[in-house]
C-alpha cells in the first residue's frame, strides 16, 4: 500500500513538473511569437527607402503604386504600335486557382488562397471594365480533381459572391483535370471568341489521371492561351504548357507582385497570328423591360418583377449584359458597351515624366497647375517630385489624373480642348 502511495505521489509530482515545463515552454513561444511579430511579421525595415542624400525616409506609396501603373501601360503600349495589331475583344476566359493543401502555406500573409481571392476578386472587376464585351468564368482544383465554381457570364458580383463561398482548401492539384475542364467548356465557344485560361497555381506537384502532354495538345488544338502564374517556385510543366499554347508563365515574388503578374492579363492580348480570323459577329441590342412586366428569366429559369432586357429575335428576358441569348444563341450587347471597347484599338500615348526642377525653369503659371483637376503641382503634399506632360498637347497633369485619363477616360483632356477650339475657329 505504501509502494502504491509513493507511486501515486511520484506520478502527481511527475505530472505537475510536465504541466510546469508545458507551461514554460507555451511562455517562451509566446514571447517568441510577439518578438517575431514586432521584426518578421511587420517587416518595419521594408517601409524605409534611402533618398538622394542617402538619408532614410518612409517609403511614398503612391509613387510605388504609379511606378507600377506606368509600367503597365508602357508593355501594353509596346505591343500597340503605329501599325495596326489585331486584338481579341471577345474573350472568353477561364481563371482557374488552386485550392489544394499548398494553398494554406502562410507564406503570403494571411495564406496563399486569401490573397488569390482578393486578388482574383480585383481582377474580376477590372477584367469587365476593361473587357465590357467578354465573358469569365471561375475553376477551383482540389482534391485531385477540378470544380466549376462560375459557369461563363458577364455579372462580376455573380463571379465574386460564389467565389467567396468556397474558400477551402484540401488535397492535392491536378493540372490535367484543370485543362481538361476548361477545353470541354471552352471547345463550344464561337470561333470569333478568343479563349484564354490564367491558372493560379501554388502547389510544385500535379496528381494527373493520364498523360497530361496528349491534354496540352489537344488545348493547343482549340486555340486556348494558357497562362500560369506561380506562387512557389518554378514548375518545367508549367513553363512547357505555356510555351505549347502561346500564354505567359510568371512567379509571384510576393502580393504587390501578384496583383501587378495578374491585372496585365485584364487588357486584351495582341491576337496570335493563326487565330486572329476576321468573322463577322451578328448581335442584338435589346431593349430594357417595363418596370411592372412580370416575366420568367431564361439565366435564372424563374418570374421576375421589373428589371431586364427582352431578346429582339426571340423575345426572352435576360437579367443582364452582355451575354448570349439561350432560346435563339444571338449575342446582346448594348452600345455603351461597344463604345468602351474602343480605345484598345486606339490606346492614348503614356504621357512623360517632368520632374519639379525643370517646370520651375519655365516660370509661367501654367505649369503650375494639372490641367484636369487644377491642383497646384509645385506643393510638395500633392505628388512625389515629378508630374507628366502629354507629349501632344504638352499639357501638365498629376499622377492621380494620369491613372484616371489612361485607366477609365480614355481621352487626353488637353488634346480634346485644343480640336475643340480648332473646329470653333474653323467655323468661325
Amino acid at each position: 500500500m505504501n509502494s502504491i502511495e509513493h507511486r501515486a505521489v511520484s506520478n502527481s509530482r511527475g505530472r505537475r513538473l510536465n504541466r510546469d515545463e508545458d507551461e514554460d515552454d507555451e511562455d517562451e513561444d509566446n514571447d517568441m511569437s510577439a518578438w517575431e511579430k514586432a521584426y518578421t511579421d511587420e517587416r518595419s525595415w521594408e517601409s524605409l527607402q534611402e533618398d538622394e542624400s542617402g538619408l532614410l525616409r518612409p517609403i511614398d506609396n503612391t509613387s510605388i503604386y504609379h511606378a507600377q501603373y506606368r509600367r503597365r501601360i508602357r508593355s501594353i503600349s509596346s505591343t500597340s504600335t503605329s501599325a495596326r495589331i489585331q486584338k481579341g475583344l471577345i474573350r472568353y476566359i477561364y481563371v482557374v486557382m488552386d485550392f489544394s493543401r499548398a494553398a494554406a502555406e502562410m507564406d503570403f500573409k494571411p495564406s496563399r488562397m486569401a490573397v488569390v481571392a482578393k486578388h482574383v476578386e480585383a481582377f474580376v472587376r477590372e477584367f469587365f471594365d476593361q473587357n465590357p464585351l467578354s465573358q469569365i468564368g471561375l475553376v477551383a482544383i482540389k482534391d485531385g480533381v477540378s470544380h466549376c465554381l462560375t459557369d461563363m457570364g458577364g455579372s462580376p458580383e455573380s463571379h465574386i459572391k460564389a467565389l467567396m463561398k468556397k474558400l477551402e482548401c484540401s488535397g492535392d492539384a491536378s493540372l490535367q483535370n484543370a485543362l481538361e475542364l476548361v477545353h470541354e467548356c471552352l471547345n463550344q465557344i464561337p470561333s470569333y471568341g478568343h479563349r484564354e485560361v490564367i491558372i493560379l497555381y501554388s502547389a510544385l506537384s500535379t496528381c494527373d489521371p493520364g498523360d497530361i502532354m496528349e491534354t496540352i495538345q489537344k488545348c493547343k488544338k482549340s486555340k486556348i492561351r494558357c497562362s500560369i502564374l506561380g506562387l512557389s517556385a518554378e514548375m518545367f510543366i508549367c513553363k512547357h504548357i505555356c510555351q505549347e499554347t502561346g500564354g505567359s508563365y510568371a512567379i509571384a515574388l510576393d502580393e504587390f507582385h501578384l496583383k501587378e503578374l495578374l491585372l496585365e492579363h485584364a487588357p486584351p492580348p495582341p491576337a496570335i497570328a493563326e487565330y486572329a480570323i476576321a468573322n463577322l459577329i451578328k448581335m442584338g441590342f435589346p431593349q430594357r423591360a417595363a418596370e411592372g412586366v412580370v416575366s420568367i428569366c431564361v439565366c435564372h429559369k424563374e418570374a421576375k418583377v421589373g428589371a431586364g432586357y427582352t431578346c429582339p429575335k426571340c423575345k426572352a428576358r435576360v437579367c443582364e449584359l452582355p451575354t448570349e441569348c439561350r432560346i435563339c444563341g444571338l449575342t446582346l450587347v448594348s452600345s455603351p458597351h461597344l463604345a468602351r471597347s474602343y480605345h484598345h484599338l486606339f490606346p492614348i500615348t503614356p504621357f512623360d515624366e517632368v520632374s519639379f526642377p525643370n517646370r520651375k525653369i519655365a516660370g509661367q503659371k501654367s505649369y503650375e497647375t494639372c490641367f484636369g483637376c487644377m491642383h497646384n503641382l509645385m506643393d510638395p503634399g500633392t505628388g512625389s517630385g515629378y508630374c507628366v506632360t502629354c507629349p501632344k498637347c504638352k499639357k501638365y497633369f498629376c499622377l492621380d489624373c494620369d491613372i484616371y485619363i489612361h485607366e477609365s477616360l480614355h481621352n487626353c483632356p488637353g488634346c480634346e480642348s485644343l480640336r475643340h477650339s480648332n473646329s470653333i475657329n474653323a467655323g468661325g
